[in-house]
C-alpha cells in the first residue's frame, strides 16, 4: 500500500468535511421535506414550511457539489470506483433531488389544488429518498463494498440493501427529520410549531434507539471503533456527537431551539467526521480483501494537482462560507401569515 503522504491526508480531510457539513446543513430541509404531510394541514402551513427552507435549499447543495467535486479532482479513482460500480443508487439521488428542486419553482405556478398536491408528494419523495440513499450508501462503505483487484464492483443494487446498509438509512432519515423538526421550531409560531415540538418529542426517542443501535452494530460490520482506538485522540469525535444528542433534548426543553439546532448540527458533523476518521486512509474499503481497498495514498491525483486545487480551496471556501453565513442571518426571521408573499413560486 502507498504511503499516504500529508497533501493526501490534508485533501481526506476536506472530502470529509465536506461531506459532514453537506449532511449538517441539508440534512434538516431533506427531513423537513419528509416532514411535510405530517406536519401541514392547511396551504398556510405548507407554505411556510417550504419558505423555512426555501432561501437556503440551494446554498446547502454548493457542499454536495464540493463534496463530489473533491472526490473527481482529488481521487479521480475513488470518484471513477464509486459512479460505475454505484452507478443506481447515486441516478436515483440525483433524479431526487432534481425533483426537489424543480418544486420550489412549480409549486405555486398554477392556482389548481391537485397541482399543488402532485408537487408536494414530488417534494416528500426528493426529499426522503436521499436521506435513505444516502445513509444506505455510506452504511455500506463503513462496512466495505465487493471490489475485486481492479477496483471493479462486482455487486449490485440489491447488494446494499444488507441490514446494516437499511440500518444506516434509517437512522439518518430519522436524524435528519428530527433536525428538520428542531429547525421548524426557530423558524415558525403558533399551532406549527407546536406540532413540530410535538414531533421532535417522538423522533428524539426513535433517534435515540436507531443511532445507539447503528453505532453499536458499526463494531461487528465494520472496523470503524478499531481505527479510532487506536488514536485514542479520536475519540472525542464520538463523545461530541452524544453530547450534541443529549443537548437536543436539554435545550428543547428549556425552550431554546436555536441552541437545540446547533446541538443537532454538531450530533450531524461529529458522526460523519467519526465515520471518515474510521475509514482512514480508505475512501472505498474492499470486502473481499482489504488489499483491493481504495485509499487516499492509491486513487489520488498527483501532487501538483493537489497542491492547485488546494490554493483554489483557500481562496474560495471563504467567499462560500461568508455567503451562506449572510443567508442565514438575513433570513432568520420567524415566519409570520404577513411575511408570505403570494407572488413567490413555492
Amino acid at each position: 500500500m502507498p504511503e499516504i503522504t500529508c497533501l493526501q491526508t490534508t485533501w481526506f480531510a476536506i472530502w470529509g468535511i465536506a461531506w459532514a457539513v453537506y449532511f449538517m446543513l441539508d440534512g434538516f430541509d431533506l427531513g423537513l421535506g419528509t416532514l411535510f404531510p405530517f406536519l401541514a394541514k392547511n396551504e398556510f402551513e405548507k407554505r411556510a414550511i417550504i419558505k423555512s427552507m426555501w432561501p437556503f435549499w440551494d446554498g446547502n447543495e454548493v457542499w454536495l457539489i464540493t463534496a463530489g467535486g473533491v472526490t473527481f479532482a482529488a481521487f479521480p479513482r475513488a470518484y471513477a470506483i464509486m459512479f460505475s460500480g454505484l452507478y443506481t443508487p447515486l441516478m436515483l439521488l440525483l433524479f431526487a433531488l432534481i425533483l426537489r428542486g424543480v418544486v420550489f419553482e412549480f409549486r405555486n405556478k398554477v392556482d389548481c389544488d391537485c397541482w399543488r398536491k402532485t408537487w408536494d408528494a414530488c417534494l416528500v419523495i426528493g426529499s426522503f429518498l436521499p436521506a435513505l440513499l444516502l445513509g444506505v450508501a455510506f452504511a455500506n462503505i463503513f462496512m466495505g463494498l465487493p471490489l475485486d483487484e481492479a477496483g471493479i464492483y462486482t455487486g449490485n443494487l440489491f447488494t446494499l440493501l444488507n441490514p446494516y446498509g437499511l440500518l444506516g438509512g434509517i437512522t439518518f432519515v430519522l436524524i435528519f427529520c428530527t433536525h428538520g423538526a428542531i429547525w421548524l421550531t426557530t423558524r415558525t409560531t403558533g399551532e406549527l410549531k407546536e406540532r413540530a415540538l410535538q414531533f421532535f418529542n417522538k423522533l428524539w426517542w426513535a433517534e435515540v434507539c436507531f443511532a445507539g443501535f447503528f453505532l453499536g452494530m458499526t463494531v461487528p460490520y465494520t472496523k470503524l471503533w478499531h481505527n479510532v482506538f487506536a488514536k485514542p485522540y479520536l475519540l472525542i469525535l464520538p463523545i461530541i456527537a452524544v453530547l450534541g444528542l443529549v443537548g437536543q433534548k436539554l435545550f428543547m426543553a428549556k425552550g431554546h431551539s436555536w441552541k437545540a439546532w446547533f446541538s443537532s448540527s454538531a450530533l450531524i458533523l461529529f458522526v460523519v467526521l467519526f465515520g471518515v476518521a474510521g475509514l482512514f486512509p480508505n475512501l472505498l474499503p474492499s470486502s473481499i480483501d482489504v488489499a483491493y481497498s481504495v485509499t487516499a495514498g492509491n486513487s489520488s491525483s498527483s501532487p501538483l494537482t493537489l497542491k492547485i486545487m488546494l490554493g483554489v480551496v483557500i481562496c474560495f471556501l471563504p467567499v462560500v462560507i461568508g455567503y451562506q453565513s449572510w443567508a442565514y442571518n438575513k433570513f432568520r426571521d420567524v415566519i409570520t401569515p404577513e411575511s408570505i408573499d403570494e407572488g413567490q413560486s413555492y
